[in-house]
């Protein structure tokens, strides 16, 4: 059997935090230095809540907007990858704020590709659970436009795999710029569908 593993040579720290009050006017955030994590999410954000509307992300198994349990109650986007992103859409930066990212990290090698299930431990206490890779949409490509016109576009295809997560809270606790976060992850297996 495979134990989860604690990644000690891996030092992530939290660079932003960022919060949507605001969702009616897009998915945009704005930058703080702290916020106080409970069970529904990040105190302030637009997404948090324990439930959510089901959207098109659940389609096959749900009809839109039934209440399901809120799994993307926190996105989290890495340094490196942004950078990666901006590379390949031929700009010279991309900010969280344009993707409507409530967390960015730095430090962690290949983020979007972490396991489900991994654990994220801050230094204030809060625990979150990644639950999958944030897939690309057009949305924040309309955000990028207004501040790289002519660009906004290549957003989606530039993003694929590098997206960043979507995680929920586990344990209560407080994140400010600058934590150290410890990364627990767990047993990785391939399943096959039998034939």
């Amino acid at each position: 059997m495979v134990m989860a593993r604690h990644l000690k040579s891996l030092v992530a720290r939290v660079a932003a935090i960022l919060l949507n009050s605001t969702p009616d006017e897009d998915l945009s955030t704005r930058r703080i230095e702290s916020v106080a994590v409970n069970y529904a999410g990040l105190e302030g954000e637009s997404h948090s809540g324990l439930v959510r509307a089901s959207c098109s992300r659940v389609r096959h198994q749900y009809p839109q907007g039934t209440e399901i349990r809120n799994t993307r109650q926190i996105s989290i986007v890495s340094v490196e990858e942004l950078a990666l992103i901006a590379e390949t859409m031929g700009i010279d930066g991309l900010q969280p704020e344009w993707l409507g990212a409530n967390l960015l990290l730095s430090g962690i090698p290949n983020f979007s590709q972490i396991p489900p299930s991994t654990r994220m431990i801050f230094d204030g206490g809060a625990a979150l659970v990644v639950d999958l890779e944030n897939s690309p949409c057009k949305y924040p490509g309309e955000i990028i436009e207004r501040h790289r016109p002519g660009f906004g576009d290549r957003f989606a295809r530039a993003a694929v795999g590098k997206r960043g997560v979507t995680a929920w809270v586990e344990r209560e606790g407080r994140i400010s710029n600058g934590d150290s976060i410890r990364l627990f992850i767990p047993p990785q297996r391939i399943y096959e569908v039998p034939a």
